[in-house]
């Protein structure tokens, strides 16, 4: 039977093996100082190292692990995944080059071709596409704008990641590093 926990802070905590949980996390606020950077290499300001570890401590609280951290290979995408790696005890990423800017189509396609011995994965992206692939996942519940280090979560009832785009998708909750 598929169970969602509630825990102390009221939130929804995943406890299942028959279903799967994706977390979208846009990456954390980016620097705009050197601005000879390209889009790809811009790293996080000081803002974005802080609410990456605060916003990974409160998935945590929620008593959600995660199985798989997969990331835009982008700079500031891969050291938001690596905050959180960090808060969580854990080192290996999963970089797939084409989570940079990526459509809704191609979250898709890399969520298809999760392991499916991952329960809970979260995915490391960027706007404007992860606002939109998380505005087709849930039929009554938008998004104008994913801020920077924010968190979309789903749930799915299936044992296969390439089942996920066709299955019912469950709402699990949105967070953001100013939702105090």
């Amino acid at each position: 039977m598929h169970e969602l926990q509630k825990n102390t802070s009221g939130a929804p905590s995943v406890n299942d093996e028959q279903s799967k949980t994706l977390l979208l996390v846009r990456h954390a606020k980016s620097s705009w100082d050197v601005s000879v950077l390209n889009d790809f290499e811009r790293p996080l300001n000081d803002r974005g190292k802080k609410d990456a570890p605060v916003m990974a401590k409160r998935l945590l609280t929620k008593k959600i692990a995660i199985d798989a951290f997969v990331s835009s290979p982008a700079k500031r995408a891969k050291k938001t995944a690596e905050l959180f790696c960090q808060e969580y005890g854990k080192k290996e990423i999963i970089f797939i080059t084409k989570l940079y800017h990526a459509s809704p189509e191609t979250f898709f396609e890399v969520i298809a071709e999760l392991d499916n011995s991952f329960n809970t994965v979260a995915i490391f992206s960027h706007n404007m596409g992860i606002t939109e692939f998380a505005n087709l996942l849930v039929k009554d519940v938008r998004i104008d704008n994913m801020p920077t280090c924010s968190i979309f979560a789903v749930r799915v009832n299936t044992k296969k990641w390439t089942d996920f785009k066709n299955v019912k998708k469950d709402f699990l909750f949105f967070d953001y590093p100013k939702n105090e």
